[in-house]
């Protein structure tokens, strides 16, 4: 065997393991740095691993209104976070599944998930989760351009429809692209909080009504299927951070080197993810929208200057 194909081997395996272990992780992260903050001791940084072993040891109570679609968002949840966790690259070896046009794949994977929550969601015959949803559908409307006006500018700067290629900068160098990469990274950082529903678009910790978007979905999830909607939320959280830490963290000659990067850069995500919801009050509903509007108009203007 050769040298090349046992680090191939070796790659895949660890990043495999990265997507299926190191998901619940970062949630945990995030609760710890927002309660040192806050000035309390808070949860274990492992929480949410404990929390998932006991669901899955619980049966789940189901309403008499539901039928078979009410398990198809847990299960797409999952489904859709580990596939997509094959196509976007950690750190800046390729990812194990890449191919020209994956980046299509990867966007409309979360898309399908989104749909089957909110099928999932209207399924429970509740008007509550019924105006959850349509929040949680107005407000990706406005989040998936975004998304995909920052793929259309670095597909034009690498000249690839692949993320494997797309995220493989050499990190910010002084050059004609700086700009448009910093505004893109803006945009995604907006869209990341409104897709994961972190503050100050949502708090996945609320439970009043008039302020809830996507954990009202899933207020009727118990048992093995609440355990599916958390880890699911973190492969989430993983993935689009992953695709946030692409185009910043430098690469060197080591890949091992990369690897310890890119752990080390997703933990201080989290952190200062954690420090936002510290310091971020949660905004109104009204405002919501302008604040997704903000990413659409950076990325937007990012794609525009790598045209002229």
């Amino acid at each position: 065997m050769s040298e090349s194909l046992l680090f191939r081997i070796i790659h895949i395996a660890l990043h495999l393991l990265t997507a299926l272990l190191l998901g619940p992780l970062i949630p945990g992260l995030i609760n710890k740095v927002k309660a040192l903050v806050a000035g309390r001791c808070g949860p274990p940084v492992l929480q949410l691993y404990y929390d998932l072993a006991k669901l899955a040891r619980k049966q789940a109570v189901f309403s008499q209104t539901t039928t078979w679609i009410f398990l198809a968002g847990p299960v797409a949840t999952v489904a859709a976070g580990l596939v997509a966790a094959l196509l976007v690259p950690f750190g800046h070896s390729p990812a194990p599944i890449h191919f020209q046009g994956d980046v299509i794949l990867f966007a409309y994977l979360f898309g399908l998930a989104r749909f089957l929550t909110v099928l999932s969601a209207l399924d429970t015959g509740s008007s509550f989760e019924g105006m959850g949803a349509a929040r949680e559908v107005t407000f990706s409307a406005l989040a998936e351009p975004a998304l995909f006006l920052g793929f259309a500018a670095l597909a034009k700067s690498s000249g690839s429809l692949s993320l494997s290629a797309m995220l493989a900068s050499p990190g910010f160098a002084i050059s004609r692209a700086t700009g448009p990469f910093i505004l893109v990274l803006a945009g995604w950082m907006i869209v990341y909080l409104a897709e994961n529903a972190r503050i100050p678009v949502d708090d996945p910790n609320t439970h009043l009504e008039l302020t809830m978007i996507h954990e009202v979905m899933v207020l009727d999830h118990s048992g093995r299927p609440l355990a599916l909607v958390l880890y699911g939320a973190s492969l989430k959280l993983l993935v689009l951070a992953a695709l946030i830490l692409g185009p910043l963290l430098p690469r060197t000659d080591n890949p091992w080197l990369d690897w310890a990067a890119y752990f080390l850069a997703l933990g201080l995500f989290a952190v200062v993810v954690g420090v936002i919801e510290s310091i971020t009050a949660r905004f109104r509903m009204n405002q919501v929208p302008q604040f997704l509007m903000a990413s659409v108009l950076a990325t937007a203007f990012a794609f525009l200057l790598l045209l002229v």
